[in-house]
């Protein structure tokens, strides 16, 4: 007989439908990377085609060095991939579920501003 979805395994106490995450830091570290606001930013602007360095610079209004240290992270942390052409880099969404992240985050923080913005424990990055 299927367990029900609700049901408790028995040897792991999850629901059937859960996956045990063995790997929380990993969890927790995917998370860190969009927690600041302008790599959200940029995968934001890249969501919605493929990007130059330059114009990826000039969309976030901080300086190269600082807009090539972001993109590293979200190439690094596999949320864009970036390719050569000729001298300039390209970055992309290799993978459609980024896309579906980005707008159930912010449905859910829609959804949850008060509370957000009422919350002490994480420190605003507006100041």
């Amino acid at each position: 007989m299927p367990q029900r979805l609700d049901t408790p395994n028995p040897s792991t106490g999850l629901a059937a439908d859960e996956v045990p995450c063995t790997h929380l830091d990993t969890v927790a570290k995917f998370f860190r990377a969009l927690s600041d606001p302008t790599r959200l930013r940029l995968l934001e602007f890249i969501l919605r085609g493929e990007r130059t360095s330059a114009e990826c610079v000039e969309h976030a209004g901080i300086s190269q060095p600082r807009v090539s240290v972001h993109l590293s992270c979200l190439v690094d942390c596999g949320y864009v991939t970036a390719r050569r052409d000729g001298k300039k880099l390209r970055y992309s969404v290799g993978d459609p579920r980024v896309a579906d992240l980005v707008v159930l985050a912010r449905s859910l923080a829609a959804d949850n501003a008060t509370a957000l913005d009422c919350c002490t424990r994480i420190p605003d990055s507006r100041g």
